[in-house]
């Protein structure tokens, strides 16, 4: 299976990137092949909402790396979205990433049947505060038609290292058998 991982994380050393590295082991460990864009690293804008997605022949107008990330998200079988909760949601790094799948939709081209998941994690021992990540990809997948496999949501988690004092890495391998 061609699993595509986009993170939203811009700490190379933080705790998302750990179980984005463990579930990646885990997958590569099972024969899926996996493709990784490190969102924060890349140069990307929002969507601008011109509805012009794919008249270029790219999924979106305006060239950026989006336009790289684009064609993977059409190979791939599974789609994983990783990222920390910024301010109660999703953080901005990803987000223009999430907004502009708009463009499949938009230029009608099937993206549907994928599975998906997500792996997230948040400073507060509260695990509703990960509902502002969690509630608008569940939502995003049932437009997109894709299957949800499973998500990994970890509490109490800021520094670094914060994610070994938990069982986080662990279920994000786990999380890679269900693909």
């Amino acid at each position: 299976m061609k699993i595509l991982i986009i993170t939203g994380s811009p700490r190379k050393n933080g705790n998302t990137f750990a179980m984005v590295d463990s579930f990646t082991k885990a997958a590569e460990s099972l024969g899926h092949e996996i493709t990784r864009f490190d969102a924060a690293m890349l140069n990307l804008g929002g969507c601008r909402a011109c509805m012009t997605c794919f008249k270029t022949g790219k999924a979106c107008s305006f060239d950026d790396d989006f336009n790289v990330i684009a064609p993977h998200i059409q190979e791939a079988d599974a789609i994983v979205y990783a990222m920390p909760v910024y301010w109660y949601s999703i953080p901005a790094q990803i987000k223009c990433v999430i907004d502009r799948v708009f463009s499949f939709y938009v230029g009608k081209k099937d993206v549907s049947g994928k599975k998906c998941g997500i792996i997230t994690c948040c400073e507060e021992n509260d695990e509703s505060v990960m509902d502002g990540v969690t509630m608008p990809l569940h939502r995003t997948f049932d437009l997109l038609k894709w299957n949800f496999v499973g998500e990994v949501c970890v509490p109490g988690v800021f520094n670094e290292g914060d994610i070994d004092k938990t069982d986080g890495c662990a279920r994000a391998a786990e999380l890679a058998s269900k693909f």
